[in-house]
């Protein structure tokens, strides 16, 4: 699971909306709002985010091992 807290805050990071970054990745905002909110990711677009955020350690953000 996507800890999607942490996601957000990469977002505000970049001074992205998460409009900003679905148009970055090539989704729609929909989708991106849904899958945040599902906290699942398919491997390209956890790829995409690294690069898109310049996240330097996605490990705690697309691996969170917290169980909910």
């Amino acid at each position: 699971m996507v800890n999607a807290n942490e996601l957000k805050a990469a977002f505000k990071r970049k001074a992205y909306t998460q409009e900003d970054v679905a148009k970055l990745i090539g989704m729609s905002s929909r989708t991106l709002r849904n899958k945040l909110n599902r906290g699942v990711f398919e491997s390209d677009e956890i790829e995409k985010l690294i690069e898109v955020l310049d996240i330097k350690e996605p490990m705690p953000i697309f691996f969170d091992g917290t169980v909910t």
